[in-house]
């Protein structure tokens, strides 16, 4: 066999053992270990790229921002910040017709503001708002769902680890696409609030009972309760964006604001503190595993090709570049069903990036490169939601056990059909995604 008949080989073997519950980072690992010893006919090469990659991995300051995010999270929820956030939004949107659900949705984006993760700010936001959705009588599957979908903005608005790693990987600025993702992060919870506005009023006996609405002293005194939020959110993002400091700067300075808002309001104290560190230890070493087991595998590629070769058979056929890129969407989805974001990301990046790339959508490469990097952060987000695998839904559901998933299947596919709509919308109108950048830049 060819280094590029092995290449290509090698991608079946690797969903062969995905689908054998081998954890993603060491079945790449192993892929990339072994495609290499294949490929040359010897380990010499893959044990040598062992001890530079790990260490070039690992001593990245870039991936530095990933556990200051995931720690700003958690000081965050111990700082009551979601309670406050699910008041504030309940206040101003509770009185509606579905207005508890909105209310966790726009929770939720708020919460996304200050926590990079989708399975953090959904599993945050469960424990606000599932008491207040029994309460007014939401069913269990509608609430599920929805908290499954406002869970998404947390990866989508920033800051987002994804889009970290997709920047690191791209080589773009990170700054540039933490920009780039906001209007499509208040899109997606606009989307969200309209798709449960529209399933209230088709199942209005799942969609509970509206609250009382509120005089606006009252709101006002909820949204003055956010303070802290908008604070860290408007230091870190602020500073960012006029230089004040980088994003991995950024990130260190809204994870000592939270961690000092948290103290102040009671939620820290000796064990939380240490409990805090110790999960944002774990989860950082979870990512940084499956970051090492990709630049293992993604190297085993470059040797043989098969992302140059790939990339250049597409070119030859002569499709349009909105067709190409349709179907590199369709293929996210396919695999949102059964793979998590993080993995969706680091395995196929390296591979279509540089066939879009090479694609004229009339706009400067910079500007592909962070529209495509939204576009798979969409598509991935879509993956989290998506049955039968869907992380967020199996999160969700572990906190309702009285919910039975196929209930939650069956709300969430309101939400996806949402998604799918503002995917289609950021493909045919590039300049809505764009649209921060070029005001700024």
């Amino acid at each position: 066999m060819t280094t590029l008949e092995i290449g290509i080989a090698s991608f079946p073997v690797l969903l062969t053992l995905i689908f054998l519950r081998v954890p993603i980072g060491l079945a790449m690992f192993l892929v990339g270990l072994f495609g290499l010893y294949f490929a040359t006919g010897t380990f010499n090469m893959g044990f040598s790229r062992l001890k530079s990659e790990t260490y070039s991995t690992f001593s990245s300051y870039s991936l530095s921002i990933i556990p200051m995010f995931l720690l700003m999270g958690h000081f965050a929820t111990l700082g009551g910040m979601s309670q406050s956030l699910f008041k504030a939004a309940e206040a101003w949107l509770g009185h509606r017709k579905g207005g508890v659900a909105m209310s966790a949705v726009g929770a939720c984006a708020g919460f996304g503001a200050i926590c990079g993760s989708s399975l953090a700010t959904a599993a945050t936001m469960s424990q606000v708002a599932l008491p207040e959705l029994r309460r007014y009588g939401y069913a269990g599957g509608f609430s599920t769902a929805t908290l499954a979908a406002g869970g998404t903005l947390g990866i989508l608005i920033p800051p987002s680890v994804v889009l970290v790693i997709y920047a690191i990987l791209t080589e773009q600025n990170i700054a540039k696409l933490f920009l780039s993702a906001f209007i499509p992060g208040i899109l997606a919870a606009v989307g969200y609030m309209l798709t449960i506005a529209i399933y209230a009023r088709i199942h209005p006996d799942r969609a509970g009972t509206a609250r009382e609405r509120m005089p606006y002293a009252q709101r006002w005194r909820a949204v003055l309760d956010v303070w802290p939020v908008l604070t860290v959110f408007l230091v870190v993002v602020g500073g960012i964006y006029l230089g004040v400091f980088t994003p991995t700067e950024g990130a260190a300075v809204g994870a000592l604001g939270t961690g000092l808002i948290a103290l102040v309001n009671g939620g820290l104290n000796r064990h939380s503190f240490v409990e805090s560190f110790m999960a944002t230890a774990r989860s950082t070493a979870m990512i940084f595993f499956i970051v090492l087991g990709a630049a293992f595998y993604n190297g085993f590629l470059a040797l043989t090709q098969v992302p140059q070769e790939l990339s250049n058979y597409v070119v030859g056929l002569g499709l349009s570049p909105w067709m190409v890129l349709t179907v590199i969407l369709l293929i996210y989805l396919i695999l949102g069903a059964v793979m998590d974001s993080l993995s969706m990301i680091l395995l196929t990046i390296p591979i279509f990036f540089p066939i879009v790339a090479n694609l004229d959508f009339g706009m400067t490469t910079e500007e592909v490169a962070i529209w495509f990097g939204i576009l798979v952060l969409i598509v991935v987000e879509v993956g989290l939601i998506t049955p039968p695998v869907g992380m967020n839904l199996f999160v969700i559901n572990s906190m309702d056990r009285l919910t039975p998933m196929i209930e939650t299947y069956k709300a969430v596919l309101y939400f996806v059909a949402s998604d799918i709509i503002r995917v289609i919308i950021l493909v045919l109108f590039p300049g809505i995604t764009l649209f921060a950048l070029r005001l700024m830049y």
